[in-house]
């Protein structure tokens, strides 16, 4: 030590040149640094897509969904598999133990896949894993009221997509709502009887015509030349004019170009065409964004009467949570500085203290640009957090330098002094700091999402305490040997304590004498505490209120796009006739991505205005208006935003069949309807579709000369047009199909009636040959684990998930289950008992990684044991301060209470340590705890009011929400307000009454 403090102080100008460096690769890195809201977190879950066009949620199960989970159920690091099926595809989720090999589980999925064998029109699965860079960025909405569909497709498609393609940092583009150019063939049933033809052969004809092939080289004299042969029908016309025995195709056919949009898309009342650009996974959301919103102002001032609206925007919130966290870091350090100003009452002793604020703050920077770590609201927040804890260092040091500045008896001067001075702190906040980092570095290895979303925060922290010690011992007497060359204005003739300290001395002399009154007191504090809990109430995390719905609407099985888009212009009427809504965006037709089997669900993008007061109210009587004006089908609204925030809870129920599971999910739901703590009850369980099941007569199919595999592609609809042919028009492939009129049915006995021709030529009605049986088919089938499950869920009336989770557990735990029907609870509360879970056990690692790091420096286990009493007594101040600030146990308030540990550790260190030296003195330990307190009083009510000073924006809660929130800054001032009172107090007790059993014992 005492060479790198030599150094530093004959060496100024060095430091000097080197701390510019510093700052301006700080601020460089911190620039350059990727913004995104929050950690990249990679689940680790593979997904499998199948579709079976035509057949039924339960035939996909069976089918197709049963086959791929037992093979992927034994894979290897697989934990759960969970699977929907639904009317034409089926999906299953593998997830996987966080330290899988996420590429080598993708691979084996999928060759595990390749073994199965699926009916004939089942398609090939799709293998793909979960990736956030998989979601748009960034939605648009395009439309002109002076254009048709056709010519805003032309545009969007041949000046506006290239431009945004183009864009740097965009991947992708997604395209939906536009204008498919294709044409059509209506065979002429009558002229095909006529010339004794069949769909079948014309068909053949034209695939037979329409053919370019390379023949291959042919020897002309002494060379070889390619030969090619070009059926040439490039053209709509040149199809029209193909011969087909005597006549043309136009003779037997209508054939026509048609433009028809594959989905319905509109904003505000007009057609448009939406875009959903997908940036790459290297590129900055932030740049990517404002790049494209450039591209969109261009093309509005170019392209008159052509409307963009954003429907979808990931750069605006980043951007706003970056100005949110920095404006509260700017307001910390404002707060910090005031204080120590304060304390110091010097302007040369703020300055070199507060220096070490921007300093770690940007060698902390420089270290997280290295890791390829983002600049996210849990980066800030650390930052934000920081602040408080980085500028201790500084403060004890300046703190000690200036003290021994201002003593008379003080022999040292100069360069020795402040090396003395810097040295003498050196252990305390060395150990300190080591501790303040070893509370966090558990949080970064807790396994799971919890682990993945904190690891950055927690490098953030640790990043910039070492930076601070590393500035503490450097920089600060530096500037010290620099800035006090003169002296200090006023020196005192001895070390005697000011009034705040005599006070504090005699307080603690008279606690030193009534041990126990002093001890029980605190103690019966601490219990009361506890009784606060349920009146507090736990939540997982904290809610950010957007002004944004995204509302879905669910048809019920049978209902037809047609009806669905009826409801969905009724709906869009209703959104548009309210005041405080901006925009509304909705499509219907294309895939729901909540439900990828359901391709005739509408689903709106509505934006509120931001000043729209009681939001969460509005939003609630929206879907309540919605549900009343239908007689069918759901409405519900969808919280995509903030899906780990949500506060539903979940009853999930297991079982062999959905009718053993019916009764039980039936009681639940009246349970969670009857208690009084839950809206919004809705239950998991499927509606279903009336089936009927054509049931063959064998002995009449074989008199008759058919079989069931001839009835059914007699009646089986065509599931997909095959494309017959290729056009060219403008330079682009036109697919041609062959329209096939759909076939509708007034009733059952319609189908039966149809007669089916046998191998003699004879007609044969189908009823003749089959009965009818009448029945009832699920519209999907969720599976967990290879059984049946459902799950009922209800929004919570209040903040308290635990003491509806518990109320409700009582009540499940009355059920009478049926054998093989299994109940637990789900949503919030697992996410809850899982992440406190995991925060618990990382905070019992921080306790014990604390003491043994405190064992190290002290030398022995008993002033690390004194030490280690002060942390108990954090938990009344944080309770009291949530109960006051109205805030809820969650995830925010454990990260601060999780911080209580560094910090309030590091002001006992700094005591102790100070007793410890006194005692080796000769002082007896009265003696060093008494001059020990009036001595740190000040670096310690500095410390622990700069933290608190830096975080109180936080507290205020004035802006924003999120992770890192209102409730952790609660939670830290409440916890480190008490901690600090009772460290003064109980801490000494304790370490007297140790070292008095120590020496007894010895």
């Amino acid at each position: 030590m005492n060479g790198l403090i030599n150094f530093v102080l004959k060496n100024k100008f060095a430091v000097w040149l080197m701390t510019i460096i510093i700052t301006a690769a700080g601020l460089y890195s911190g620039l350059s640094m990727k913004l995104e809201t929050i950690p990249n977190i990679t689940p680790p879950i593979v997904t499998v897509m199948t579709v079976y066009p035509g057949a039924t949620p339960e035939e996909v199960a069976d089918n197709v969904t049963e086959p791929i989970e037992k093979q992927l159920q034994n894979l290897n690091g697989v934990k759960v598999v969970s699977s929907t099926s639904y009317q034409n595809a089926s999906s299953v989720q593998v997830e996987y133990t966080f330290s899988t090999d996420m590429e080598e589980a993708e691979q084996e999925a999928a060759e595990a896949l390749a073994d199965v064998e699926f009916p004939e029109n089942v398609q090939e699965p799709d293998v793909s894993r979960l990736s956030i860079n998989a979601f748009p960025v960034m939605a648009l909405s395009l439309s002109d009221e002076n254009l048709t569909l056709a010519e805003l497709t032309t545009l969007v498609e041949d000046e506006i997509l290239p431009e945004i393609e183009g864009v740097e940092g965009v991947a992708s583009v997604q395209i939906s709502g536009q204008q498919v150019e294709e044409a059509t063939v209506v065979f002429d049933q009558e002229k095909l009887a006529q010339l004794k033809l069949t769909e079948e052969m014309v068909t053949q004809m034209i695939q037979g015509s329409d053919v370019t092939a390379p023949l291959g080289l042919f020897t002309f004299g002494d060379t070889e030349k390619s030969v090619m042969i070009d059926g040439n029908i490039t053209t709509l016309d040149d199809l029209k004019n193909i011969q087909i025995g005597p006549v043309k195709l136009s003779d037997l056919a209508e054939i026509e170009l048609t433009g028809k949009a594959e989905s319905i898309s509109r904003t505000n009342g007009q057609e448009s065409i939406g875009l959903q650009i997908v940036k790459s996974a290297d590129a900055n959301t932030v740049d990517v964004v404002n790049a494209v919103k450039e591209k969109v102002d261009e093309f509005e001032s170019d392209i008159d009467g052509l409307t963009i609206t954003s429907t979808f925007d990931q750069g605006g919130p980043i951007e706003e949570s970056v100005k949110t966290m920095l404006s509260k870091a700017l307001f910390g350090a404002i707060f910090a500085v005031i204080i120590i100003m304060l304390f110091l009452r010097d302007v040369r002793s703020t300055v070199i203290s507060v220096i070490s604020i921007p300093l770690s703050i940007l060698i902390a920077l420089i270290l997280l640009k290295q890791m390829d770590i983002t600049l996210n609201v849990m980066t800030l927040g650390a930052m934000t957090v920081a602040i408080g804890r980085v500028i201790d260092d500084s403060i004890v040091v300046v703190e000690n330098i200036y003290r021994r500045l201002s003593l008379d008896g003080e022999t040292l001067r100069g360069k020795e002094l402040i090396r003395e001075a810097t040295k003498e702190m050196f252990v305390p906040i060395m150990s300190s700091t080591i501790v303040t980092i070893a509370v966090f570095l558990p949080l970064g290895l807790v396994e799971g999402p919890v682990g993945e979303l904190f690891l950055p925060f927690a490098l953030t922290v640790v990043f910039a305490l070492l930076a601070s010690l590393l500035v503490a011992v450097t920089i600060v007497p530096m500037l010290a040997h620099t800035m006090f060359k003169k002296g200090v204005k006023a020196k005192t003739h001895e070390e005697k304590p000011g009034k705040l300290s005599a006070w504090y001395r005699s307080v603690l002399n008279w606690t030193l004498n009534h041990k126990i009154i002093t001890f029980v007191t605190a103690i019966l504090l601490l219990v009361g505490s506890f009784f606060l809990v349920p009146k507090i109430g736990v939540s997982f995390l904290p809610g950010e209120e957007e002004k944004m719905v995204i509302v879905t609407y669910a048809p019920e099985p049978g209902q037809t796009q047609e009806d669905v888009a009826n409801i969905a212009t009724d709906a869009e009427s209703y959104f548009m006739d309210i005041d405080d809504v901006e925009t509304v965006q909705y499509s219907v037709g294309s895939e729901n991505p909540m439900n990828p089997g359901q391709t005739n669900s509408a689903m709106f993008y509505v934006m509120y205005n931001e000043d729209t007061e009681d939001f969460e109210k509005k939003k609630e009587e929206a879907i309540a208006d919605l549900q009343d004006s239908v007689s069918n089908g759901e409405w519900a609204s969808q919280d995509f935003s903030a899906s780990a925030g949500s506060n539903a809870v979940a009853v999930n129920i297991y079982g062999e069949t959905v009718e053993d599971i019916e009764p039980v999910v039936a009681d639940v739901e009246a349970i969670m309807n009857d208690s009084g703590d839950f809206k919004k009850v809705e239950t998991g369980l499927a509606d279903s579709y009336e089936e009927y099941t054509l049931v063959a007569d064998q002995e009449k199919l074989a008199a008759a000369g058919l079989t069931t595999g001839q009835i059914a592609m007699e009646l089986s609809p065509m599931r997909e047009r095959p494309v017959l042919t290729t056009v060219e028009k403008d330079g682009e492939d036109v697919n041609v199909y062959v329209d096939v009129p759909v076939q509708t049915y007034d009733s059952i006995e319609d189908v039966t009636g149809r007669s089916v021709t046998t191998m003699t030529g004879e007609s044969v009605a189908i009823g003749d040959v089959m009965t009818v049986e009448e029945g009832e088919t699920s519209d999907t089938v969720s599976r967990r684990d290879g059984k049946v499950f459902v799950d009922v869920s209800g929004e919570l009336e209040g903040d308290d998930v635990s003491a509806a989770s518990a109320s409700l557990q009582t009540e499940l735990d009355k059920l009478d289950l049926p054998t093989g029907v299994d109940v637990e609870m789900g949503g919030v509360t697992q996410d809850i008992n899982e992440s406190f879970k995991q925060l618990g056990l990382a905070m019992l690692a921080a306790i014990a990684i604390v003491y043994l790091v405190l064992v190290v420096t002290f030398g022995g286990g008993l002033a690390p044991l004194a030490i280690l009493f002060s942390l108990p007594f954090t938990i009344i101040g944080a309770l009291v301060a949530l109960l006051i600030a109205g805030e809820t146990i969650s995830i925010s308030s454990m990260i601060g209470a999780l911080m209580l540990i560094g910090i309030v550790v590091t002001n006992a260190i700094v005591l102790i340590d100070r007793v410890i030296h006194k005692e080796r003195e000769g002082l007896s330990t009265r003696d060093a705890l008494l001059e020990a307190g009036s001595t740190r009083l000040r670096p310690i009510l500095m410390t622990a009011l700069a933290t608190i000073g830096a975080l109180f924006p936080l507290a205020l809660g004035l802006e924003g929400g999120g992770l890192i929130s209102k409730g952790l800054g609660v939670t830290v001032i409440g916890g480190l307000t008490s901690s600090t009172l009772l460290t003064l107090v109980i801490v000494p007790i304790v370490y007297e009454v140790l070292s008095k059993w120590m020496k007894k014992k010895a």
